[in-house]
């Protein structure tokens, strides 16, 4: 079990979330809102097949009263189409993120992108801080949520603009585990979240992100409180 650093006094007075509607970014989502930032917070329509993630955000928002901008960049799906996430042609891989197949829901430069068009509303607005929802789990197969890239960014996001906005991930070094841990401990409610990368009304079971969404729960001794296509005994693991 990682620790997970407490929540720190911040200069910011205002941030933007990346939220997509997952466990992760809404667990940042609170997270923020304990701090007592002013929250906005952005999602990104990028043609992903499990665009239903995006219903969630929006009724998470609406609920809570916050700002919330749904960002269409369909326009780009071309120079993303490659992989499971964004092609419904291709097979979504199944199992545990363990296997080089996994690598097929990679969406090339993501989250470049995504924190680019973020800091670009920071600025904006005049946020100070850009939050997002990268964690210790999504190292090993995804090269945009590892601490040199997070790093990295985080440079970029100070002299990109003439006004510097800091890059905040919470959870880099901790798994989902931690995180849902944390979220449990806020009183939060998973069932208003989506994590499933299949583009169906129930949540698959199988694939790569509801295997750990369902691991992490069986890690903190919690029941899932989503339903799944599959047998209980097995999705709830």
């Amino acid at each position: 079990m990682s620790s997970i650093p407490p929540v720190a006094a911040d200069t910011a007075t205002t941030t933007v979330v990346i939220y997509s509607g997952g466990m992760d970014s809404f667990t940042v989502l609170h997270r923020a809102l304990r701090e007592g930032l002013s929250v906005h917070a952005l999602s990104f329509d990028y043609g992903q097949r499990h665009a239903r993630e995006l219903d969630t955000a929006r009724q998470v928002c609406t609920s809570l009263g916050l700002p919330h901008q749904i960002v269409d960049i369909r326009a780009i799906h071309g120079l993303i189409d490659n992989s499971a996430l964004t092609n419904p042609d291709q097979t979504m891989p199944q199992g545990d993120y363990d296997g080089d197949n996994l690598r097929a829901t990679v969406v090339p430069n993501r989250n470049m992108i995504l924190l680019s068009l973020a800091i670009a509303k920071a600025v904006n607005i005049g946020a100070e801080r850009v939050d997002y929802g990268a964690h210790g789990g999504d190292h090993i197969l995804y090269p945009d949520c590892r601490p040199e890239f997070v790093e990295a960014m985080n440079h970029v996001a100070g002299i990109a603009n003439f006004e510097p906005v800091k890059l905040h991930a919470p959870y880099l070094k901790v798994s989902k585990a931690d995180i849902l841990r944390e979220g449990l401990a806020m009183g939060l409610d998973y069932r208003h979240t989506w994590t499933c990368y299949e583009g169906r009304e129930i949540a698959c079971g199988v694939c790569g992100s509801c295997r750990e969404r369902l691991d992490a729960f069986a890690a903190n001794g919690v029941t899932d409180p989503l339903a799944y296509s599959v047998d209980s005994a097995v999705g709830q693991r």
